[in-house]
């Protein structure tokens, strides 16, 4: 893992690998850290086309965390690395992830192109997060149950059923995910304080590929469609029969779109 140091001081970690343009993933809520995106070998085939630079989100993985905590501090996470590169990248960003490469993208100028996969920006009558399930969580993580407040956001927050929990139970990644817990409730409370404000978009020249599962819930896709109006460049590509992580359900899919963009763009 390398590093580069954050606007506040906090060392953000970042695992590069592969050769060609870079590109930069910043994973979402509810994952432990830059290895979900090892999850069906994405990070192996992405890395066949592009140099990946795959960040430990902070107070994740192998980054640190600050004394206090803002959706501001955690773009400019995301701006120091890719303005320690030295070169035009392509940004990647998916659910929350996504919402900190947007506006890390209106921060930066050397940006070759911009991913977003369901940003989870409340739009029209759409809210994102719930309040009484976050002040749950901070319960349960007040009295040390971590586990039962990671299963209160998959459950109540994500709307996974009681197999799919189980399955993610199984996965090796489980106790990095119980480990992250307590930066769910934050992200959540962030997340749902985002607004859009679609003119700020409308000089954003970098092109813009925006990813929606054509089963996700409606407010993902409306946030979508709403940065596809804002922005001058941008399209949409829809996973038919998918949903919010095409990635792990689907991932040659996914792969496919995010690496003929990537071509696209360089």
């Amino acid at each position: 893992m390398e590093t580069v140091t954050s606007a506040d001081g906090t060392e953000i970690a970042y695992k590069r690998t592969g050769s060609g343009p870079p590109l930069v993933l910043v994973h979402g809520s509810g994952v432990s850290d830059h290895r979900r995106w090892k999850i069906g070998d994405v990070l192996h085939h992405l890395a066949e086309h592009a140099t990946v630079y795959a960040l430990d989100r902070r107070g994740r993985g192998e980054s640190g965390d600050g004394d206090r905590y803002s959706m501001d501090r955690e773009v400019k996470d995301v701006v120091a690395v890719v303005e320690s590169i030295g070169e035009p990248v392509t940004l990647l960003g998916h659910s929350y992830g996504a919402n900190l490469a947007l506006e890390a993208s209106l921060v930066v100028d050397s940006l070759s192109g911009l991913i977003l996969y369901e940003p989870g920006i409340p739009v029209d009558e759409h809210e994102m997060g719930d309040p009484e399930a976050i002040a749950r969580m901070n319960k349960l993580l007040a009295d040390g149950r971590n586990e039962a407040a990671l299963e209160v956001f998959l459950r109540d927050i994500g709307g996974l059923t009681p197999d799919e929990i189980d399955a993610f139970r199984a996965d090796p990644s489980w106790d990095d995910r119980v480990a992250g817990t307590h930066t769910l409730p934050r992200e959540e409370l962030a997340c749902s304080e985002h607004e859009l404000h679609p003119e700020r978009l409308t000089e954003m020249t970098a092109p813009t590929l925006l990813l929606s599962g054509g089963e996700s819930p409606r407010k993902y896709k409306d946030a979508v469609n709403a940065i596809d109006e804002a922005l001058p460049d941008s399209r949409v590509v829809t996973f038919e029969g998918e949903q919010h992580v095409a990635m792990n359900t689907r991932p040659e899919l996914f792969v496919d779109e995010v690496v003929s963009f990537i071509r696209g763009v360089n």
